[in-house]
């Protein structure tokens, strides 16, 4: 497969005209960890609904080779594991196993094999311990963790996160680097944390007003502190 993702010529606008997509197209192969960064109002959150169906514009969206519509969205929304900003979106059931329990048992999948899914998905993101727990009742960033594990239990293509470190203090934001550097996924994520990004994503796409302005090697752009300047970013 040369490519997991593959975004074509995509266009959106919300009701009222306004556009916020603007002919985006990019590619991501498989393993690859790319950042989606730019100001508020670049759209980053709007191309990010488009990945699963969520929202559905103009243009193409193609996930392992997939081009989504209404007949392949059930697959498409199993290949894109979605992580939002908020845990507490994704987080619902009363118990931390019965939330990442959900995904599995709403394919239909035998009891055995929901077991050994959320085992897995606990264990790696380290949370096996919690199981029992009301997941309300977790800190940020255990529930940060949670969430991602309701998305692996799901053995997903790509994972796509959305400003995964927003409100955790110091602590739980290197452990949930960390935990992200040893997933073994493709992963693409939005964000304004602009040290994660040179940490932990090797390249970095730019968008801007909808429009992408720039992809490369996060090393090289990182360096183009004028670039970074006109698109509301900061040089960590």
């Amino acid at each position: 497969m040369t490519n997991v993702l593959q975004v074509h010529d995509l266009h959106f606008s919300y009701h009222g005209g306004i556009s916020a997509l603007r002919g985006v197209s990019f590619r991501i192969a498989p393993g690859e960890k790319v950042a989606l960064v730019g100001p508020n109002g670049a759209g980053k959150s709007t191309l990010l609904l488009h990945l699963n169906g969520i929202l559905r514009g103009a243009g193409r969206v193609s996930v392992c080779g997939q081009t989504l519509s209404d007949q392949t969205l059930g697959a498409i929304r199993s290949a894109v594991g979605m992580v939002f900003q908020d845990p507490d979106d994704q987080l619902f059931s009363p118990t931390v196993f019965d939330d990442v329990a959900y995904g599995p048992m709403y394919q239909g999948l035998p009891e055995p094999e929901v077991r050994r899914r959320v085992t897995s998905a606990l264990s790696a993101v380290e949370m096996l311990e919690r199981e029992t727990r009301v997941s309300h009742h977790l800190s940020g960033g255990e529930k940060k963790r949670i969430a991602i594990a309701t998305v692996l239990s799901m053995q997903p293509e790509v994972l796509v996160l959305d400003e995964p470190t927003s409100g955790l203090d110091p602590r739980a934001r290197r452990s949930l680097i960390n935990l992200l550097r040893d997933l073994p996924l493709t992963m693409l994520v939005s964000t304004h944390d602009m040290h994660l990004v040179r940490e932990l994503l090797p390249r970095m796409v730019i968008m801007d007003q909808g429009r992408i302005v720039a992809d490369g090697s996060t090393e090289q752009l990182m360096e183009n502190e004028d670039l970074l300047k006109n698109h509301g970013l900061e040089k960590p």
